[in-house]
Parts: C-alpha cells; sequence; structure tokens
C-alpha cells in the first residue's frame, strides 16, 4: 500500500469544529469518543439523582463514568473483565465494581450503558438494569448482530436505545473539556509520532 500525507484537506466549515486556546491536539484527538459517550447519555435520559451502570470501560465506558458523574448520577458501577480498566474507572469516580464473573441482578441502575459488543455484554447490562430502566446498546458486535434473552428483556419492561457515532455532541464535547468537567487525558496511555 502507498501512503501519503498532505498538507490540506477540503472539508465543509459546518464540520469543522475549532479548538480552544490552550486544547492540546491530544484532547481534541479525544473529543470523539468522547462525544459519544455523551450521545449514549443523552439517549439513557439520566436524571440528577440516578443510578448508572457502564458495562465495558475501554476509553467510552471511562469517558461514559465521568459524564454521569456530571450529569448527577449517584451511584455508577462498572462491570469489565480487565483489572486495569476497572482501576482507572474507580479513579475517575465509579463506586461500584462489582465481580465480572458473578453479573449481579441487584445493581438495579437506573440507566445501563453496554460499551462492550458482546451478547454477554448484552445481558449482563440487562440484568444489572432495574425494572423499566433504560439499556443503551453502544457496543460494536463482531459479525453485526446482536442477542439477548427477551424473556429478561421482557419482564423488565427495558427500554433499548441504540447509539451510533455522535450526534451533534462536539461542541458540548468542547465546553466539557475546555472547562475541566471531563478530563479526557485519562484516557490517553500513549503518545506515537506519525513514523
Amino acid at each position: 500500500m502507498l501512503f501519503r500525507s498532505q498538507q490540506f484537506l477540503s472539508w465543509p466549515s459546518w464540520a469543522l469544529h475549532p479548538l480552544p486556546d490552550g486544547m492540546s491536539a491530544t484532547d481534541g484527538a479525544m473529543l470523539e469518543p468522547l462525544g459519544v459517550a455523551l450521545h449514549a447519555l443523552d439517549l439513557g435520559h439520566l436524571r440528577i439523582g440516578s443510578t448508572v451502570a457502564v458495562v465495558g470501560v475501554g476509553p467510552i465506558g471511562l469517558l461514559l463514568v465521568q459524564a454521569a458523574r456530571r450529569a448527577g448520577a449517584t451511584s455508577v458501577a462498572v462491570v469489565e473483565p480487565l483489572v486495569h480498566r476497572r482501576d482507572a474507572a474507580k479513579r475517575l469516580g465509579a463506586d461500584v465494581v462489582p465481580d465480572v464473573e458473578e453479573p449481579s441482578d441487584d445493581i438495579g441502575a437506573d440507566a445501563v450503558f453496554e460499551i462492550a459488543g458482546t451478547d454477554a455484554a448484552v445481558e449482563i447490562a440487562m440484568r444489572a438494569a432495574r425494572p423499566g430502566a433504560r439499556v443503551v446498546l453502544g457496543g460494536i458486535p463482531d459479525g453485526d448482530r446482536t442477542s439477548f434473552p427477551a424473556s429478561l428483556a421482557r419482564r423488565k419492561g427495558l427500554t433499548l436505545a441504540l447509539v451510533r457515532r455522535m450526534n451533534e455532541a462536539y461542541p458540548r464535547a468542547i465546553r466539557l473539556v475546555e472547562h475541566g468537567l471531563i478530563d479526557v487525558s485519562s484516557i490517553v496511555s500513549h503518545r506515537f509520532p506519525i513514523e
């Protein structure tokens, strides 16, 4: 494959969002996963005082933990098999980290965000939801299929919402980072030169 770099690219002005002075290019690059997290949060209809669960705390899940806290969640549980991600979630505001081997029905969250992309994660999210809760599916499954026990969703009367991309979240994401309300640098582990 031949890769070329180019100095200029034509792009519609409505789709451009200038970074504020002082915001690093690295922080700017993290605005996209933050935008997805914000759009997911919007679809979760989170209200102040709500309880939240996040299943899968990669970059988007970690940003959801922070955003849920900023939106007034009183409790944020995370379910994640990787210890370093669970530890990062605790540092960023998660306060309940159940044993991933025993996903519990007793989390009882008002809004649950599945950001892992596996059928097992979808089922864990549904189990973590209280009856009548909203479950937002944001993970991208391999093979473009998701399945779950329909009886579980029906019995609890769950409302499902699906996330794709970030909607019009860039301006909000920029403001949250600019005002120090969300720490996007917390999800950056390495920086590599273009070479």
